[in-house]
């Protein structure tokens, strides 16, 4: 399998289905952007199949073509509609406070990630107090599951074989990215032997991340907190007290969460 399965069904819920994986491939290319053939490598559509739903979507203002790169980015009209819901996710402020705390405690940046089908979404991003910042992802960025820490966390949570399954149907996406999905599942295995996960290697060159899962009281785990430094900031000597720092914070938002819950 090297893309998305559409499931079967009547055409016209089909091609509702095609739209949305287009648009989520679309997004997960932030103000870059993406080509053509990437979209279509990414879902395991054909190249006609991509481009006719790829012109409808510009055409409502949901997609946007770059006139001189010729790339896609998600539209305007998609901003809009989800200010129709400001309050979606309520876990976004219940974590405001303690991602603030991180960043003021341990002086680096730090992010919230929750899952989204088999993405990884930033939800939320707060600034440290040191004077050197690193900004390695935007608040939306959206990147296949596994992909960087907190998206390694995320996967790490879900039961093995599932996480296989999910891997097997993203071949296209992996193959795109020049990852293998043998590294990442034990990516996932060290992080969930450890309980964070980590790398020597960030998004931004000189830079290091590491990230713990938020859970809730019953142990689902419902977002991934990651901390990103430059890499003299971020030693293993100094990995075990960031850690407990966001390990700290990541079970009061759960113990938020089950309050809320409740």
């Amino acid at each position: 399998m090297t893309g998305l399965a559409f499931p079967a069904g009547q055409d016209g819920a089909q091609s509702i289905r095609r739209a949305i994986a287009v648009l989520r491939i679309v997004a997960s290319g932030q103000e870059s952007g993406v080509r053509l053939t990437d979209v279509a490598s990414a879902t395991g559509l054909n190249r006609p199949t991509v481009h006719r739903i790829l012109r409808a979507l510009v055409e409502e203002g949901a997609v946007e073509q770059q006139p001189v790169t010729r790339r896609y980015l998600i539209g305007t009209e998609v901003s809009l509609l989800g200010l129709a819901r400001p309050a979606g996710f309520p876990l976004r402020s219940l974590a405001a406070q303690h991602l603030h705390h991180i960043g003021e405690v341990l002086g680096e940046t730090a992010f919230l990630t929750i899952r989204k089908g088999d993405d990884s979404v930033c939800l939320a991003r707060a600034l440290g107090s040191y004077p050197i910042k690193v900004l390695s992802i935007e608040v939306g960025a959206r990147r296949l599951l596994g992909i960087g820490v907190s998206g390694v966390v995320l996967l790490a949570s879900l039961p093995y074989a599932e996480a296989v399954e999910m891997m097997q149907r993203n071949a296209g996406r992996l193959k795109g990215l020049g990852l293998d999905a043998r590294d990442i599942l034990e990516r996932c295995a060290a992080a969930r032997m450890l309980g964070y996960a980590y790398t020597a290697t960030g998004v931004v060159r000189g830079t290091r991340a590491v990230a713990v899962p938020v859970q809730t009281l019953a142990g689902d785990t419902v977002a991934g907190i990651a901390v990103t430094a430059i890499s003299s900031r971020l030693t293993e000597s100094r990995l075990p007290h960031v850690v407990q720092v966001m390990q700290e914070q990541a079970r009061l938002i759960g113990e938020k969460l089950g309050q809320r819950q409740r």
